[in-house]
């Protein structure tokens, strides 16, 4: 029976037809270069040109560039500066931090250098960003508030009656949101060398977020009031004033905590 089919007695439908049902078949190519019999089976598989992009033999082997990892380029920056002013300059210049490209304002910090007394919170909010200063909004009036019942400020000028205020993150993460651990592992090199070139006697962790930096660990409600060392310091974790801004039932213990603040620095004087 005769398969074949005249291409002069096609009419436009039929063809068009033939044509997409070769295609549902997975057909590319219209015509070839040449007549090829597909009968026939070649003596040597055909080969492929050469595409101008791909590499020649003899070409050098693309290289790929080097990995660059955070938290080294964080302990290379930080273990050069030897100011606060340089550490500051050197966390700005600091490109490996999304928390960056988000926030308004780097915030360092604030309060006396010379204090004995070093707090760490966890990250700035709204109204740090806007200020550029750590601890400015309700928690931050109520963080001077406990300390002033202690005599204590950042406004003071004497060693012995001031502190001195910094967070674990210097930017604001989007929303508020917690911090993410890789972020607080490529930003704790500058925190320790800020530690190293501070060196108060005493530093208050404030928040879970502050615990995690400095033990690796969470757990304020357990790990509160209880003297521990980090940073080659000792160290007390307290609830953050935001903590206690929607729990003030937790403010008795924070008292006791200043209480026992007070007194280890009473014992190191």
């Amino acid at each position: 029976m005769e398969s074949a089919i005249d291409a002069q007695t096609l009419d436009y439908h039929t063809a068009r037809a033939l044509l997409e049902w070769q295609v549902e078949l997975g057909a590319t190519e219209a015509i070839l270069d040449g007549p090829f019999d597909r009968y026939e089976a070649p003596k040597e598989a055909p080969k492929m040109a050469q595409s101008a992009s791909a590499p020649a033999e003899h070409d050098t082997p693309p290289v790929a560039a080097p990995t660059i990892d955070p938290v080294v380029e964080a302990q290379s920056a930080a273990k050069a500066v030897k100011t606060l002013e340089e550490l500051e300059a050197a966390m700005a210049a600091f490109e490996h931090c999304e928390l960056k490209r988000g926030a308004r304002k780097l915030v360092f910090s604030d309060g006396n250098p010379a204090a004995r007394v070093m707090i760490i919170g966890e990250a700035p909010g709204r109204d740090e960003d806007r200020a550029g200063k750590p601890f400015v909004g309700r928690a931050g009036q109520l963080l001077d508030r406990m300390f002033a019942a202690l005599d204590m400020g950042r406004e003071a000028a004497q060693s012995r009656d001031a502190i001195y205020i910094t967070n674990v993150l210097p930017w604001r993460p989007p929303q508020n949101r917690e911090p993410e651990a890789r972020e607080i592992g490529m930003l704790l090199p500058f925190l320790e060398r800020h530690v190293e070139i501070v060196a108060p006697d005493v530093i208050v962790l404030m928040g879970n977020i502050a615990c995690q930096a400095a033990f690796g660990k969470r757990g304020i409600t357990r790990l509160r009031g209880q003297w521990q060392e980090a940073f080659s310091k000792p160290v007390l974790p307290m609830f953050h004033p935001a903590y206690l801004l929607r729990q003030p039932q937790a403010k008795r213990e924070a008292w006791a905590d200043l209480l026992s603040l007070k007194a280890k620095l009473g014992e190191l004087s």
